[in-house]
């Protein structure tokens, strides 16, 4: 079957043949002529089968069938293909512009770890088609500067990675600003059984496309695998890349820290390599794969996510530094070889920890892996590392909230051991047993506050006795201050406030005798005489010694006068000011004048 029995147009066949497709893949002739029908559909195929080709034909030729937008008026996007890398929006992006080289269809790219600027300014020009990554494409989308709601055909690439990356919520927000109406096409090359539930409900009446199984591998590929231990793992690679038979390869870990850790080791034996992973800067990725296709590096160490998408022609050697932990993951990385019908090797590192991993992969691809026991690391560690266990969590310290309830209660229980007594006894029981009524309470409180209030006749016994006891009160202190001797300056200060009181005692009498006239009389004339007293009692304040005067010649500055006798000699005791040529001296001068 040939690409002409496909019912393709005339300048996507041209671009096909210049880039040497001379017949169509399985994927791509089961999944192309249901989407040009505008059917959704579910591809299933391993690595380097043409998946690429599989949507992306139908989209250049259903959108170039529609009218074309008039001049002056700016497209709006018709065709969304999602992916979950840089690397693989990359290399979508540079195959619908080599099919689509002879069609007046604008594509454009974007993706995150650059600027958005250049992005921003192609999208005002207008797009046709957009490849994008699910992070970069929600920004834009927030900052208003994408609508999709003119999408016609929804791609959703890697489908399997995409959702088992974490970007479940990302697709779905994407999806609910895409228009009810559309075509959806899938394409993966693994398919677990819990992401087919998931794209289920997200396909409509799908046309399922499963050119191999999943668990099939590519007949080219040589496989084997290496029992290793962990700590020389960098040294069996060191020695199997200075044989000349591997002429590329690409080297997979799990980690992103295991990458740049064995590009080091590779560094140090003086080994070209460099890593690529999601810490990466997209320019410093780009580097490193184009690097790699131009051959000017040898080994390129990479992880899982940032592998997808890496399309090289002619890689001889894949390497599993780290056996994956999902089956069908190892299956993806072994693709990335033998492609377009040529040879290739695959070769696996495996420790006492990663032999349940090699299992389930034998158990998916139906055939054990060759061992490699020739080799100068073998295996000799055979018990299994212990799980890391959590570090326990600090204890937090009590908050001091607890503590003072804690105190007050220790305090509640030591200051009223009485009252537990009382309440444990049975007459207590019976009272709180009873309830209380409000209006003995009232009869009580008013019973209490008449016994505690004095009668008339012990008010004015009270009032009777204060002067007689204030009168007996003032001898005692006066006897409590004899013992002391104060100095013959303090005994008049002291006594005199005394007097006073004995006097202001005796007029209170005499004015309670007098009538009420006189009283108020006497009040005022005590008022006028207060002040008098107060400040004859002040001690005199003595004022400062006046400032010695300068004598006349040191303040004045004018001439001297007729008849007037020279001017003593001045010093820097004397005043402060001399002339400038005394600065550098101490000598007497005379003021001139």
């Amino acid at each position: 079957m040939n690409f002409q029995e496909l019912n393709l147009i005339a300048p996507i066949l041209k671009a096909l043949q210049e880039e040497q497709y001379e017949a169509p893949s399985p994927i791509q002739e089961k999944a192309i002529p249901p989407a040009l029908l505008g059917r959704d559909v579910l591809g299933c195929a391993q690595t380097g089968t043409g998946k690429t080709a599989a949507f992306a034909v139908p989209i250049l030729q259903t959108l170039n069938a529609q009218p074309p937008v008039p001049k002056g008026q700016k497209r709006a996007i018709r065709s969304l293909i999602l992916t979950p890398t840089r690397e693989l929006a990359i290399q979508i992006g540079e195959s619908l512009r080599a099919y689509g080289r002879y069609l007046p269809l604008r594509s454009e790219v974007i993706f995150g770890g650059v600027s958005q600027v250049p992005q921003v300014n192609s999208l005002n020009r207008g797009v046709d088609i957009l490849v994008a990554t699910p992070g970069r494409l929600n920004d834009l989308i927030q900052q208003g500067f994408i609508d999709l709601g003119a999408v016609q055909i929804f791609v959703l690439d890697e489908a399997d990675r995409m959702l088992d990356m974490g970007f479940i919520h990302d697709v779905k927000r994407v999806i609910t600003r895409l228009p009810k109406q559309k075509q959806t096409l899938f394409f993966s090359a693994t398919m677990p059984p819990e992401i087919t539930e998931l794209v289920d409900s997200l396909l409509v009446e799908p046309i399922k496309v499963a050119v191999a199984p999943v668990s099939s591998t590519a007949d080219a590929i040589e496989q084997s695998v290496y029992f290793v231990d962990k700590g020389n793992k960098p040294k069996l690679l060191i020695d199997l890349l200075k044989h000349s038979e591997i002429e590329s390869a690409l080297v997979f870990t799990r980690t992103k820290h295991g990458a740049d850790r064995v590009a080091r080791e590779l560094a140090r034996a003086k080994i070209q390599a460099q890593a690529i992973h999601g810490n990466k800067s997209q320019t410093a990725r780009q580097q490193a794969l184009s690097s790699f296709k131009a051959r000017q590096i040898r080994v390129l160490v990479a992880t899982d996510i940032a592998a997808r998408g890496i399309d090289i022609d002619e890689l001889s050697h894949v390497i599993n530094y780290d056996l994956p932990n999902v089956p069908e993951t190892y299956v993806h990385r072994i693709g990335r070889t033998g492609r377009a019908g040529l040879d290739g090797t695959a070769i696996s590192f495996c420790n006492i920890d990663e032999k349940p991993y090699l299992k389930d992969i034998e158990a998916l691809i139906g055939k054990p892996v060759p061992v490699v026991e020739d080799h100068p690391y073998p295996m000799q560690v055979f018990t299994l590392t212990p799980p890391k266990q959590p570090t326990p969590r600090p204890q937090r310290a009590q908050q001091p909230q607890h503590r003072e309830k804690q105190r007050g209660e220790g305090a509640q229980r030591q200051e009223h051991p009485r009252q537990a007594e009382k309440a444990s006894s049975p007459d207590a029981q019976k009272q709180q047993a009873q309830p209380k009524s409000p209006a003995k309470t009232k009869q009580r409180k008013g019973r209490k506050d008449a016994a505690a209030r004095p009668s008339q006749a012990e008010r004015a016994e009270s009032t009777s006795a204060k002067p007689a006891e204030k009168k007996a009160a003032e001898p005692k202190r006066q006897a409590v201050k004899g013992p002391h001797t104060p100095k013959p300056a303090d005994r008049r200060v002291q006594q005199e406030p005394a007097v006073v009181k004995t006097e202001t005692h005796a007029a209170r009498e005499q004015n309670a005798a007098k009538p009420a006239e006189t009283r108020e009389a006497a009040g005022k004339d005590a008022a006028r005489r207060a002040p008098r007293e107060r400040l004859e009692r002040q001690p005199e304040r003595r004022s400062a010694p006046p400032a010695e005067k300068k004598e006349d010649y040191l303040t004045s500055l004018g001439p001297r006068k007729k008849g007037e006798p020279p001017r003593p000699l001045l010093t820097r005791e004397h005043t402060s000011k001399k002339p400038a040529d005394q600065f550098l001296s101490d000598k007497p001068y005379f003021r001139k004048g």
